[in-house]
């Protein structure tokens, strides 16, 4: 299971967020289920332009962790900031509204409605004001940013085909797509390149390399090697807390990782 270090462009260990201002940090963050910590005083920041990996077994806390972040979790105790801002149990629309878009893990489309209808609604909601009755100029602004939204994820010749009728990786990629016509400042991707081919995950890694020079990226993954090539730093979590922080050269070398996730 063990990667080789990556051979791309980036360099994870001299990544572009070493230094920066964190863009986001959650600090003592816990979820409790009855008595199950999902979460347990997770102390989290992440860099502005940074892309961010976070790994882990299988019920380590990843998807609670996104949950709390969007807003689909409200945490038991503990605070979230974003952009400077506290965004403690908001509701998934205001945390869209200030700058945070997810992809999600499991396929959520509208398979019977175009790609670019799915897309446009996704650029729709970010403009909550708008109404068909006293905004008829925005529409062509809504279409021009779904378009746009297409465009980045390689998916704009296929505008008008049904949803259900992309492949699986055009659909994983469509899944971000919507999530960039909502206009994020931070885009957090849910298992990407879960079910997809070789060469689809090739794309999609493309893809997000071409994304993280605008955006700061957070990434939940389980392909290593897409980990280790994609990521400046990565955290580990492991029953709810952090196991342990680094580049993707240190986290390989990590003792307490090898032995509780990577298992060489």
């Amino acid at each position: 299971m063990r990667a080789e270090p990556s051979t791309g462009e980036r360099s994870p260990a001299t990544g572009r967020g070493a230094g920066a201002t964190p863009i986001l940090r959650t600090e003592e963050l816990s979820v409790r289920f009855g008595g199950l910590a999902a979460l347990n005083q997770v102390n989290f920041e992440l860099a502005r332009d940074e892309v961010r990996a976070i790994i882990g077994p299988n019920g380590a806390g990843k998807s609670t962790f996104f949950n709390c972040l969007t807003g689909v979790l409200r945490p038991s105790a503990g605070r979230i900031v974003f952009d400077g801002e506290e965004i403690t149990g908001l509701a998934s629309n205001k945390i869209s509204q200030k700058g945070i878009a997810r992809s999600y893990q499991i396929t959520s489309l509208m398979p019977n409605a175009s790609t670019l209808e799915n897309v446009r609604i996704a650029a729709q909601s970010r403009r909550h004001s708008w109404n068909i009755v006293s905004h008829h100029s925005a529409f062509a602004d809504i279409n021009g940013r779904a378009e746009e939204a297409l465009d980045a994820v390689g998916l704009l010749a296929k505008a008008d085909e049904l949803a259900a009728n992309l492949s699986h990786g055009e659909q994983r990629n469509l899944e971000i797509g919507i999530a960039l016509a909502t206009e994020p400042t931070l885009l957090l991707l849910d298992e990407p390149t879960a079910g997809m081919s070789a060469a689809e995950t090739h794309d999609t890694m493309e893809l997000v390399r071409r994304l993280s020079k605008d955006l700061t990226i957070l990434i939940v993954e389980h392909d290593m090697q897409v980990v280790m090539e994609l990521a400046d730093r990565i955290t580990v979590l492991h029953y709810g807390e952090v196991l342990a922080e680094g580049t993707p050269a240190e986290i390989q070398e990590n003792p307490k990782v090898l032995e509780v996730y990577l298992k060489t």
